[in-house]
C-alpha cells in the first residue's frame, strides 16, 4: 500500500502544485516581482499536506486518490479541525508559488482550483461520504467546518 501511497502523491498533488503551477508561472511573460515569503507559504503547504496524506494512510487505511480512497473515515490530526485540509494545503502550495513567481496567471489558477475543490467537496466527495460511512459522517460533519476551523476549539468528539 505504501507504493499506491507514494504514487497517488506523486501524480495527484504533485501534478497539480507541483508541475503545473511551475509551469503556468514560467509561461507567464507578465509576472511581477516575486516575494522570498512565498517559500515559507509554500513550505507550510508541504508539511500540511505530507501530514495528511500521512493521515489518510495510517488512520484511513488508504491513498489521497479517488481510485484507492480511505476505508475509514478520517477525523484525526488536521481533520479535527477541517474536514478539507488536504485541498486547503494543495491551495496553501499553490498560494506559494504564486507569492514566489508575482504570477498573475498563477493567481487565478488558484482561484480555479479552489472553485473546482469546493464543487468536488459539496457535488461527489460529500455525497459519498455521507453514503459510505453514514452516521459517523453525520456526527463528523455537524461538528467539524468544511473550510475554516473554529478558531480555538478542535473537535472534541473525534479526539483521538
Amino acid at each position: 500500500m505504501f507504493i499506491r501511497a507514494l504514487f497517488a502523491f506523486l501524480v495527484l498533488p504533485g501534478v497539480v502544485a507541483g508541475l503545473v503551477p511551475v509551469l503556468i508561472a514560467r509561461g507567464d511573460t507578465h509576472r511581477h516581482d516575486g516575494s522570498a515569503m512565498g517559500f515559507g507559504v509554500l513550505a507550510l503547504g508541504v508539511v500540511l499536506l505530507l501530514w495528511c496524506v500521512r493521515d489518510f494512510y495510517v488512520s484511513g487505511k488508504g491513498t489521497l486518490a479517488p481510485w484507492d480512497p480511505p476505508k475509514r473515515l478520517v477525523v484525526v490530526g488536521l481533520y479535527r479541525f477541517v474536514r478539507n485540509p488536504m485541498y486547503v494545503a494543495v491551495l496553501t502550495v499553490v498560494l506559494g508559488w504564486t507569492l514566489v513567481y508575482g504570477s498573475t496567471w498563477l493567481a487565478i489558477y488558484l482561484a480555479a482550483l479552489a472553485i473546482g475543490f469546493h464543487l468536488r467537496v459539496l457535488f461527489y466527495e460529500e455525497p459519498r461520504l455521507r453514503q459510505q460511512f453514514a452516521a459517523e459522517w453525520a456526527a463528523y460533519s455537524a461538528a467539524v467546518p468544511r473550510w475554516l476551523p473554529r478558531l480555538g476549539t478542535a473537535n472534541r468528539e473525534t479526539r483521538s
